[in-house]
């Protein structure tokens, strides 16, 4: 099989099960973010495999895993409280666990063991919080309107970035870091990010056109940026791909780059909006 098809073949496999789970349940697309946390988590913490920081790998999972769970009980069992605070014993659980591990760098471990929570478990956390969103304020009804919606943005603003760029690309946009992306595909991922915005709003109920426009720009613009974050992640460390889990396609943190900045932004913009 050629590259392009294998490619071909696990972007359309990918979409399939996302969207599937998304769309089917609350207890599918559960299961889904779970195991997409558990393999994000693994790979971030294998980064530093062969160095002498040695974040504590298993601690981050359980803590970034233990989180995203009892966001999903709170929303699944009614309960009115914020799930958000919970973070904090877990974050401060790492300093406890470093006392006893006698290893290097111990600063340095408590902070990628913590980075590795923060950077990937609560965008995650927080992106499927907002399947409990509708009408303007966080309830304890699944929706997965907006959720699929969002992930229509982000993909189109790749495909938009992609393709434009590819054809138009002149001017160098960040070229310390991601030499071969240009502003004039950025241009073009602005552009198909806001039409699927506009699309967006013409097949889903749950928020208006001019939400939906800013929630799209939202997406396209951190969107971008975290794309950005995670390249600058990879050149520091000297790594191409984070893994090699999808075929033709690296790891799932590439595939997921674009959220890790894009969903939190998108969920407090919802939070304001629940609060007004």
């Amino acid at each position: 099989m050629s590259n392009f098809n294998e490619r071909l073949l696990t972007g359309i496999l990918f979409v399939i099960v996302l969207l599937g789970s998304i769309y089917q349940s609350e207890l599918a697309s559960s299961i889904l973010f779970f195991v997409i946390i558990l393999l994000c988590q693994r790979e971030f913490y294998s980064f530093f495999k062969e160095r002498e920081v040695k974040p504590q790998s298993l601690v981050g999972i359980l803590a970034g895993l233990g989180f995203f769970l009892a966001s999903v009980v709170a929303f699944q069992a009614n309960l009115t409280f914020n799930t958000l605070f919970l973070i904090v014993p877990l974050i401060f659980i790492v300093f406890v666990f470093e006392l006893f591990r006698n290893k290097k760098e111990p600063i340095a471990n408590i902070g990628y063991t913590i980075l590795g929570i923060i950077y990937v478990a609560v965008p995650f956390t927080l992106l499927h919080q907002i399947s409990y969103y509708s009408d303007y304020q966080f309830g304890k009804t699944y929706n997965y309107e907006i959720l699929i919606g969002y992930f229509f943005i982000l993909w189109a603003n790749d495909t938009g970035a992609y393709l434009v760029g590819r054809k138009f690309g002149r001017t160098k946009l960040f070229e310390r870091i991601s030499p071969k992306k240009t502003w004039e595909g950025s241009v073009g991922g602005i552009f198909f990010g806001l039409l699927l915005g506009y699309i967006n709003s013409q097949i889903f109920e749950g928020l208006d056109t001019l939400t939906w426009m800013i929630l799209a720009l939202i997406v396209v613009t951190f969107g971008s940026l975290g794309d950005l974050v995670e390249s600058l992640f990879k050149r520091s460390l000297g790594i191409k791909d984070s893994g090699k889990i999808l075929p033709g396609h690296g790891g799932v943190l590439d595939r997921f780059d674009g959220i890790f900045i894009s969903a939190p932004m998108v969920y407090t913009f919802l939070k304001v909006l629940s609060i007004w």
